[in-house]
């Protein structure tokens, strides 16, 4: 049996929903988002800031408890109804990066976190009383090598003493709490090279000033990323995530939901540039015909508005597979893959159809564009993806 007979078979009993799923979830995302016009975007990018009242209006309707269980006070919807509220928040010309980790950092606390830390945490995330937005896991010289990050967690007693630095720690400024990846058994006695890690909530309210210290990174675009310093930071030992030493596998398994979701993100930022391309290629008119008639703008168009309904359904399909709690990692991957490289196309093609105003701000065709570059290189890069294919699906020796 070959790889791909393989694939078919675990996956006749899976069914994936076409057309506009959630309309009613899809109607209310589009409400919101049309009172947060790019203007409001445009200011936030000038002075870097954090987009409070959008994430506020998006915590009130419930979008962000979406994933959260109702019986700690979210809505218990299934992973495709948060990409889909992800991805119409892209589509309306928004942006759903300020607030997209809460969905998926909540569910390492979900999946491997105490009864008691679930129902001390979670209704207040679903709330908005609590702000899960923080994952500190990248640090400067480990980059994608995760199992090699030099973050020191040891015990103390009834507490773990923390040293070390992340970056790239996006929103650890307005965020309440921060999942923590950090090193409690040395490299040199791990059994493993993915044995000794550990996950933590760390309470970032107690820890600035007293152990973490916070500096905003200037980038490309505004993620309010960040890069954090921690000095004898002293976490409660209760706020252990699972078991010691097992927390790699915790972050592995929330990294699925993580790339469906960042996937469907990027389909909703390709729609939103192609409806844009299209909208000025129809009306933009030199010698005498609109642009749109030329096959020279006709046909990249076409071929980024393909590449984005494959990217959709890559996504549904991978989706599907995680709801039936079926193995979903490849799919995932290439869903993130697939979806980042036709948003980028939308994105080019877009820019170039426009010419000199696609350099104007009020456009906001720049602030996507730049944005939607950042999906080839994060929360997981082209090449990391193709390695993982190759490996994982192809069955060719390991690369790395």
């Amino acid at each position: 049996m070959t790889y791909h007979d393989a694939n078919r078979e675990a996956d006749t009993d899976v069914s994936v929903v076409l057309g506009e799923d959630f309309p009613e979830l899809r109607h209310a995302v589009r409400r919101i988002c049309e009172k947060f016009p790019g203007e409001y975007w445009r200011a936030l990018d000038d002075c870097s800031g954090y987009p409070t009242e959008f994430v506020a209006a998006l915590t009130e309707a419930g979008f962000l408890g979406a994933l959260i269980p109702e019986a700690y006070g979210g809505s218990g919807l299934p992973l495709r109804a948060a990409a889909v509220i992800l991805e119409e928040i892209n589509a309306s010309g928004c942006s759903a990066s300020p607030a997209h980790a809460q969905m998926y950092i909540m569910g390492t606390l979900l999946r491997h976190g105490s009864e008691q830390q679930k129902r001390s945490y979670l209704p207040e995330i679903a709330a908005g009383r609590l702000r899960l937005q923080a994952f500190g896991v990248t640090e400067p010289n480990t980059g994608s090598d995760t199992t090699q990050l030099k973050t020191r967690a040891e015990r103390q007693g009834d507490v773990y003493v923390v040293n070390g630095q992340k970056v790239w720690t996006s929103r650890a400024l307005h965020s309440d709490l921060m999942l923590l990846l950090a090193r409690t058994t040395p490299v040199d006695q791990a059994r493993g090279r993915t044995d000794g890690l550990s996950v933590f909530l760390v309470d970032l309210r107690e820890a600035k000033g007293n152990g973490i210290e916070i500096r905003p990174i200037k980038a490309m675009i505004n993620h309010n990323t960040t890069e954090v310093f921690i000095e004898n930071l002293k976490v409660p030992a209760a706020n252990l995530i699972g078991e010691e030493g097992k927390g790699f596998r915790y972050i592995l398994d929330g990294m699925n939901a993580e790339r469906i979701l960042v996937a469907s993100e990027c389909v909703g930022d390709g729609r939103w540039l192609l409806n844009k391309g299209v909208a000025y290629a129809n009306e933009r008119q030199v010698f005498g015909r609109p642009i749109g008639q030329n096959q020279g703008i006709q046909f990249p168009l076409a071929r980024a508005y393909a590449e984005l309904e494959a990217a959709d359904m890559m996504c549904r399909r991978a989706a599907a597979l995680f709801e039936a709690g079926r193995p979903c990692g490849a799919d995932a991957n290439i869903a993130k893959l697939l979806a980042s490289e036709a948003t980028w196309k939308a994105a080019d093609t877009t820019f170039q159809t426009l010419g000199g105003f696609a350099f104007a701000q009020e456009y906001d065709v720049e602030r996507k564009w730049r944005e939607v570059r950042i999906y080839q290189t994060a929360p997981i890069s082209t090449n990391m993806v193709l390695a993982y294919v190759a490996q994982h699906v192809l069955g060719l020796p390991r690369s790395y």
